[in-house]
């Protein structure tokens, strides 16, 4: 039992003596004693280079003799092993899973029919990692099947076997559509929705049933549509409230997942927004999960999310803002609910956390809360913000934190004439401080988040765009210098498309300083190497770069 514990030290496997110890540990007759070898390695195996040192030394071989002919203990005991070893290695599966040993999958797929439940919930877990660690193992939609039945049978069981087979069940459909889908046909999504109506669970119970309907909900639109029409959201904003942190935190992730949903959204406006973000000189920062969940923007979802914000847990304020930043992406007027709870002034508030995980989901909740908002709810944002305050999150030490500030002054930022204002108050500090960043990104995600603030910026006036040319050429004597061409030389398609449409902008012919500019780009090279960028393989590149070439020619540029 003592191996049980994550107090103990682990065992290093890498002394020839401590290996010498761990066979004759398996080897031996008695259980106990076996099982104690086998609980060493569930304990302590956890890198790649431990996990070959047990496949040289024949540990699998003893592991595979015990699940066909130990006792139950030990089964239970070779199958965590197993699973240690396995975990995240392909080669080792690959070797496992071929010839060297006989009946390898087999041993572990016929448990599966075994009349223990735990045994069951093993090699169901087992089988999971092996095939997480190597998709095209385990490919029989028979298995597949049978996986998903098991676990969702398992969920019946009271004690243990129960609370961990919603979490085995997670990990086996994460991110899969095909596992989803085949679960969503099991009924998957009314079974759990059976257990949380229970009540009374368990917290470990509780919070395993959440995060597998977070999961079932994470990629399809017709999860989502059965878990709304089951009515499952009543129960999991109950859990928005409960005394077990792990609990909240997985009530949030579940909201995070089925606030995705695109179905249950205003389709008209959501059509139009996209034919603007199309063809504006605008570039918004489209949320990636979401087109609108004003569905979720009231007051049973938007009062408790708000409340958890101030949670003395970091991971339930973190989920929190994750869920609330695909709440508040919302093209109708309920974005006020979220004003009047306070929401907006706590993003804000917590925008200036010590913990950088928090600092970027509020920024990235205070992104997605402006994207196509009116100007007097910017306004608001912004003197809550201030222009300080959003030039030091830009210059943050935490790259995440830097992306999402830009992100959100790309969205606040959206070419109307009042917005573009936001980035000239206090003497234009935020515009500086994009200016410095894009010196010096230190990855392609910020520079691609700064070039689309600019590029909003550029879409204003003759005094907008020189503004953002003096930010793009500070001082420059050496074309060298530019960090421009670095970006249109970028293998980040994005960067270099976000790039040239604020070139776009700036050459605009209708613009009464577009030809000084253009011949500024000219002199710094970039003209030239906008010429060698027309058969880009990225399409929205190309389309920009003739578009700035037509532009050029308009003054006799060939």
């Amino acid at each position: 039992m003592i191996y049980q514990s994550k107090l103990v030290p682990k065992y290093d496997f890498l002394q020839q003596k401590n290996m010498e110890f761990l066979i004759s540990l398996l080897n031996s007759e008695n259980e106990n004693v076996s099982g104690l070898g086998a609980s060493i390695i569930t304990h302590s195996c956890e890198t790649s280079l431990e996990q070959k040192v047990l496949f040289d030394a024949g540990i699998l071989r003893r592991l595979n003799s015990l699940l066909e002919g130990g006792s139950l203990s030990q089964r239970y005991s070779s199958l965590e092993s197993l699973a240690s070893i396995f975990k995240n290695n392909s080669e080792l599966v690959s070797k496992f899973a071929g010839a060297e040993i006989e009946r390898p999958l087999g041993s572990i797929i016929d448990l599966l029919k075994d009349r223990y439940p735990r045994t069951r919930l093993l090699a169901c877990m087992c089988l999971i990692v092996i095939r997480n660690t190597s998709p095209h193992l385990l490919q029989d939609i028979g298995v597949k099947s049978k996986l998903i039945h098991i676990l969702l049978e398992l969920l019946d069981d009271p004690g243990q076997v129960g609370d961990e087979a919603s979490f085995a069940f997670s990990s086996l459909i994460a991110q899969k559509e095909d596992l989803q889908k085949l679960a969503l046909e099991a009924n998957a999504i009314d079974k759990l929705h059976h257990h949380l109506q229970k009540g009374s669970l368990r917290p470990r119970r509780y919070e395993g049933i959440l995060l597998a309907l977070a999961d079932m909900c994470s990629k399809l639109e017709s999860c989502r549509s059965k878990f709304l029409s089951l009515q499952v959201l009543n129960l999991v904003t109950d859990a928005l409230t409960d005394d077990s942190a792990d609990v909240r935190t997985a009530a949030c992730i579940c909201l995070k997942s089925v606030t995705r949903s695109i179905k249950v959204c205003n389709v008209g406006n959501s059509f139009a927004v996209l034919v603007l973000i199309f063809n504006a000189n605008i570039a918004y920062e489209m949320p990636i999960q979401n087109l609108s969940a004003g569905y979720f923007m009231n007051e049973m979802v938007v009062v408790p999310l708000v409340q958890l914000f101030l949670d003395p847990s970091t991971s339930v304020q973190v989920a929190a803002l994750g869920a609330i930043s695909n709440v508040v992406v919302d093209f109708t007027t309920h974005k006020c609910i979220f004003v009047q709870c306070g929401g907006m002034k706590q993003l804000v508030q917590l925008a200036t956390s010590m913990e950088s995980a928090v600092r970027s989901n509020a920024l990235w909740a205070l992104k997605n809360f402006v994207f196509l908002a009116d100007n007097r709810l910017k306004e608001g944002v912004f003197s809550e913000l201030t222009a300080s305050l959003l030039s030091s999150l830009i210059c943050d030490p935490e790259p995440s934190v830097q992306e999402q500030a830009l992100a959100l002054v790309r969205n606040l930022v959206d070419g109307c004439m009042n917005s573009v204002e936001f980035m000239f108050a206090e003497d234009g500090l935020i515009l500086g401080a994009i200016g410095r960043q894009l010196q010096n990104a230190s990855k392609a995600e910020i520079g691609i988040q700064g070039m689309y603030a600019l590029c909003n910026v550029a879409s204003g006036n003759e005094f907008h765009k020189e503004a953002v040319m003096h930010q793009l050429f500070p001082q420059m004597v050496d074309k060298n210098e530019s960090f421009m061409i670095n970006f249109l030389q970028s293998n980040d398609s994005q960067l270099r498309t976000a790039t040239v449409w604020t070139i776009v902008n700036l050459t605009c012919p209708s613009s009464p300083g577009a030809f000084g500019r253009l011949v500024k780009l000219r002199n710094a090279g970039i003209v030239s190497q906008i010429k060698h960028m027309v058969n880009d393989p990225c399409v929205d590149v190309k389309f920009r770069v003739r578009t700035v070439l037509g532009q050029s020619m308009a003054f006799g540029d060939n």
